[in-house]
């Protein structure tokens, strides 16, 4: 590991070393533009715009149509107010409404988020590249949400960086102020010009206005600029996030039960304003929202999403090969401080290097924390280096070392290309990637490689074009990241067609077909499905109703024990079905999202239906509930499994909630519940009591008994320097 280390920090060097290469900005075309107006006053921020100092400001009045007709007049007018000080940017706006009484704002907890709602979004791309950047959003209640941009046209809203705002609604529609300190941003201070945009979100309508768009889109490679950005500083640079953490667990079982009472600190330093340090100690996840619960009906893993704050922080530098959330993933965070069966382990002590060098975007891991079925602690290790190249593209190296899971020895690297042009034509984009990987594990040899090729040509209008093929062959194994199956070559296909009727009151109508298959790679069909869009429909109001007919194919070279006692024999097979799925706008008091499937299942049949139900008869009270059923005939025999979910959650205040999650499935025959209060007094600052319980049927009588419980207390704050 000391060798990898090495290696990759004198990437690192070179890469700083580069630093004075910049590439040329990105020109989009658009050339929108708004002076830096500096004042020395920060504004009270108390969602009324009444403050002397936005007399000052740079206006934007000129926001046009995004969704449904691009560049048409946006139907309600609105003025958004630019400011910045030495040590954050300052944001106000006034939406008008024409119908104030019906402005969309239901949420009030923190971090909740609705596309029903009425909102304001701004996006920054501080080092003026059309790569990177941040996504700011607020609603007319004051409520936050943020994301990270990867890949540039997605975002990874789970990232949460330290702002603040407030918002007011009025007779006249509502209005917002928001400060984004520059402590909170990456940024060379020589770049004077920054990529800049605004959104504003029309919840009953289900529209969207912007200042710059392209496609139907916005992100860093479509935004305006701000010009004359100077003297702006980050102070030292220094964030100590110090928490402490009381917690009590019982074995109901067995009647143990333990306590403990433990500090924990995380420190964020950065080196250069577009360089950051990050270090962690006794590190506690406490108050992380529990897995959303998925039966299995698959003979691969599953995947479930990164919740954890240290691991989401930068989380873009790490994006590797356009992969996401599917097979060869050579980095997944998940695998540290969790083991395979979800189970948190403790992590001792844990280091974080990420930001950008010149044009490169450098990220570095190191961990050290308990091994899952091995004695003794794991160190493991992340290295990431990515160079920018043509104007929207990038080469990149990945690096990890170090298994989780055992105490064998595991290195990976891999390359990858991720290739983008956001102006290929006047309505279309370009998103194209190949990779390749390489795993080298103590005991395996040989076969150990991964690769892979995809293009895309999103689009909103008309034809839309996707394809993807990968080789995992057998040996390949990512401790750190995620595999569900190996010694295959997957290939996919998408073509779609949208078209848009003008005047009429559908928004939207799709047809198309996806093709999915995966091959053993001596050219073995292993499974295969077709899936034929006959219709998507999607009105104004954001309700969607869709239709879909299924062909799948499996083939079995050994049993598969799909539920307990239930064995479908090696075969063949080939099986037919159907789905159907509506869903309703979420600007309404009460919203739902159903779906039933049904038709042919291996060699027996299967039929499957469920749904969600969300009500919300006050900005305090969000109530949902949701289930899944399938009911399997098999010659083999019969069985039936569900799913189902109750969440409670009260917004006493902005900064007061209190969220509860049950679920049950009659799979593992478990009951959980996790309950969560939370006080947000301000970004940064949180105390947490979360209680979690888990109940089992053992006997399967509908009688659940207790079988472990935790309590615990969490306090942290954060100290900015």
């Amino acid at each position: 590991m000391q060798r990898i280390g090495r290696v990759f920090l004198s990437c690192l060097v070179a890469a700083a070393a580069a630093a004075s290469g910049n590439e040329k900005d990105v020109a989009d075309g658009t050339e929108k533009t708004i002076p830096a107006v500096r004042t020395a006053t920060a504004p009270v921020l108390d969602g009324h715009l009444d403050d002397p100092v936005w007399r000052r400001a740079a206006i934007v009045d000129d926001l046009h149509m995004v969704v449904p007709n691009e560049h048409d007049p946006p139907s309600e007018e609105s003025r958004i107010f630019v400011l910045y000080g030495a040590d954050a940017l300052y944001f106000a706006a006034r939406f008008y409404d024409r119908e104030p009484d019906k402005v969309s704002a239901s949420v009030l907890r923190q971090g909740d988020f609705s596309w029903g709602e009425d909102g304001f979004s701004i996006i920054l791309d501080p080092f003026n590249k059309g790569r990177n950047g941040y996504m700011f959003d607020i609603n007319p209640n004051g409520v936050r949400t943020q994301a990270l941009f990867t890949n540039v046209t997605e975002q990874n809203w789970a990232w949460q960086g330290i702002w603040h705002g407030a918002a007011q609604r009025d007779e006249e529609g509502w209005t917002a102020e928001v400060a984004i300190p520059f402590k909170s941003l990456s940024f060379e201070p020589d770049v004077q010009t920054w990529g800049i945009n605004f959104t504003r979100w029309l919840g009953r309508r289900n529209e969207r206005f912007g200042w710059v768009s392209h496609n139907l889109q916005q992100n860093p490679a479509t935004s305006g600029r701000i010009e004359g950005l100077t003297d702006i500083e980050q102070g030292l640079g220094l964030d100590v996030v110090a928490g402490v953490r009381i917690g009590e667990s019982r074995d109901y079982a067995s009647g143990r039960a333990s306590s403990s009472a433990e500090p924990s600190v995380d420190i964020f330093y950065k080196l250069t304003p577009a360089i950051t340090a990050a270090l962690t100690a006794n590190t506690d996840f406490s108050g992380t929202t529990v897995d959303t619960r998925q039966i299995n009906l698959t003979r691969f893993e599953l995947f479930f999403p990164e919740k954890r704050k240290f691991f989401l922080q930068d989380a873009d530098m790490f994006e590797f090969g356009r992969i996401g959330d599917e097979n060869a993933k050579p980095f997944f965070s998940r695998r540290i401080g969790l083991s395979l069966s979800a189970d948190e382990l403790d992590i001792d002590v844990g280091a974080k290097f990420t930001g950008r060098a010149g044009r490169f975007d450098v990220g570095l891991v190191s961990i050290r924390q308990d091994a899952a079925n091995a004695p003794g602690p794991s160190n493991l290790l992340v290295g990431r280096i990515a160079a920018n190249v043509l104007s929207e593209s990038s080469l990149g190296l990945i690096v990890t070392e170090g298994d989780p899971a055992s105490q064998l020895d595991n290195t990976l690297y891999g390359f990858d290309f991720r290739y983008l042009n956001t102006r290929w034509s006047a309505d279309r984009t370009i998103e194209a990637a190949a990779w390749y990987q390489s795993s080298e594990t103590e005991g395996l040899h040989g076969s150990d490689a991964a690769f892979g090729a995809s293009f895309e040509i999103p689009a909103r209008d008309g034809w839309l074009l996707e394809l993807d093929w990968k080789e995992i062959q057998e040996n390949y194994y990512p401790a750190l990241g995620f595999v569900n199956r190996t010694g295959v070559r997957e290939y996919e296909v998408e073509l779609n067609y949208m078209w848009r009727p003008a005047g009429h009151w559908l928004r939207s109508i799709v047809s198309g077909a996806e093709i999915s298959r995966t091959e053993k790679i001596d050219g073995r069909l292993e499974s295969q499905e077709i899936s034929l869009r006959a219709v998507e429909l999607r009105n104004h109001a954001a309700d969607v109703l869709e239709a879909n007919y299924l062909l799948g194919r499996e083939r079995l070279t050994e049993p598969f024990e799909i539920a307990e006692g239930i064995v479908i024999p090696p075969g063949d097979y080939a099986f037919d079905s159907y789905c159907v799925e509506a869903q309703s706008g979420e600007h309404r008091v009460l919203t739902g999202a159903f779906f039933h499937c049904g038709g042919e299942f291996y060699d027996g049949t299967r039929q499957a239906a469920g749904g969600e139900l969300t009500w919300r008869p006050s900005r305090h009270f969000r109530f949902s509930s949701g289930v899944e059923w399938n009911g399997i005939e098999l010659p083999q025999g019969s069985f039936i499994t569900r799913l189902a979910s109750l969440r409670a959650d009260v917004a006493f205040t902005a900064t007061w909630y209190w969220e509860n999650f049950l679920q049950y499935d009659n799979v593992s025959e478990t009951m959980g519940m996790n309950s969560i209060l939370r006080w947000v007094p301000d970004a940064g600052t949180e105390a947490v009591l979360v209680i979690n319980r888990l109940f089992q049927d053992f006997d399967r009588n509908n009688r659940f008994e207790s079988q472990r419980g935790d309590l615990a207390f969490k306090i942290g704050y954060t100290l900015r320097f």
